[in-house]
């Protein structure tokens, strides 16, 4: 089959790969019908995630057909057109019985943090991904849900991580009626979580980004205020002065590794490799939020240290609440959003790009090329 190989930093192709096969009663086997590029994934690719390993095939927002299934799993049938969380979740361990799928012991026992994800790093659990033809996907009966009828599969393939993961950034952040939302980032995930926040009744949504094209978009889409820190001498300031030198009632880090904006952030956790990726966005979040107010993050980030002001956190009493999206959880209310014209996810879908030119499609996503804002991979069995 046709598969997206990674071959070390900046360098991604597609290679034929033997097909997927069941390898435990629990297993499917899925036909790709769409995948996407997330922002994480270049964080992969910019080689910023510890254990990323040459002959990976990545990509965890996916959606396909049902082609094979093992003998234990008993929610799907061959045929069934599935959306697939990306968390892999075992559905019976102490954390998936409080829904944090997002921190399966099962499924990545091996890490004291993060559940098994597809198509990441070997510190996720070494699956891989869906950026292929065809994938294996363990615990069937567990995450993958049967498309329904009448959501599109563009919006399907959005609800396996964007959509949710701008929504719990939203959530996390304890959104109360009037409050003022920052959220750092313009890329999918920050423009979800923008346009999430007005759901849970924020009175005044500010995005923080560095590119016009995807500060217009998120104007657009999110119906919100955006600002392009490199026009500021100092976005701290600026948020203090337009927040009455209170600060924003809640942040949210939709950013991560690859931040821009800092030259100390940048060259000790993105050219020397010295901390877990740049901290620059989770730096001007703890320092914007006001005292007593709440700091989400979503934004990936390297399991390893980073330069961060805690300081700040404890002086000015910040809640700090992160974690992977609990994909599963979710989606009842993010379909009944989707259904009632709250939330239209494919809307943001700008390029869509066939299999065989993934590597086209890394170049273009990374180097903020032709307004990309978010690049989906359709393989050759889904074109005819």
């Amino acid at each position: 089959m046709l598969a997206m190989n990674y071959r070390g930093p900046f360098r991604v192709r597609v290679d034929h790969k033997p097909y997927p096969e069941i390898q435990h009663p629990s297993d499917a086997i899925v036909r790709v019908t769409r995948s996407c590029i997330c922002g994480s994934d270049l964080h992969l690719y910019h080689g910023l995630v510890p254990d990323t390993r040459v002959g990976t095939t990545f990509g965890h927002e996916f959606i396909g057909i049902v082609e094979e299934v093992g003998a234990d799993v008993q929610n799907l049938k061959v045929g069934d057109h599935v959306l697939v969380p990306f968390n892999i979740a075992c559905g019976s361990c102490p954390f998936c019985l409080q829904e944090l799928y997002g921190n399966c012991h099962e499924s990545n026992p091996e890490a004291t943090a993060v559940g098994g994800i597809f198509g990441y790093s070997h510190t996720a659990g070494g699956y891989d991904g869906g950026q292929a033809e065809y994938v294996r996907v363990p615990y069937a009966d567990v995450g993958p849900m049967v498309i329904p009828a009448d959501l599109h599969p563009d919006d399907a393939v959005l609800l396996t991580d964007v959509v949710p993961t701008g929504y719990q950034a939203a959530e996390m952040a304890g959104i109360k009626p009037g409050d003022t939302v920052v959220v750092f980032g313009a890329g999918p995930v920050g423009i979800m979580a923008a346009k999430c926040a007005w759901l849970f009744g924020a009175g005044r949504v500010i995005v923080i980004d560095h590119l016009e094209y995807r500060l217009d978009f998120v104007r657009t889409y999110a119906q919100c205020e955006a600002y392009n820190f490199r026009s500021m001498n100092d976005p701290v300031l600026f948020l203090k002065k337009t927040t009455d030198y209170f600060g924003a009632d809640v942040c949210i880090d939709a950013v991560g590794s690859d931040a821009a904006g800092s030259a100390l952030q940048t060259i000790t956790g993105r050219k020397l490799m010295l901390q877990a990726g740049s901290a620059t966005a989770l730096h001007w979040a703890i320092n914007s939020v006001k005292k007593g107010g709440i700091v989400s993050i979503v934004g990936v980030y390297g399991p390893t240290d980073n330069l961060i002001p805690i300081g700040n956190v404890v002086n000015k009493g910040i809640t700090i609440r992160a974690n992977q999206a609990s994909v599963k959880r979710l989606l009842p209310k993010l379909i009944e959003h989707v259904r009632a014209g709250r939330i239209d996810p494919k809307a943001i879908i700008t390029h869509r790009v066939p299999l065989e030119e993934v590597s086209d499609a890394y170049h273009i996503f990374s180097a903020k090329l032709d307004n990309c804002i978010k690049p989906i991979l359709i393989p050759p069995s889904a074109r005819v």
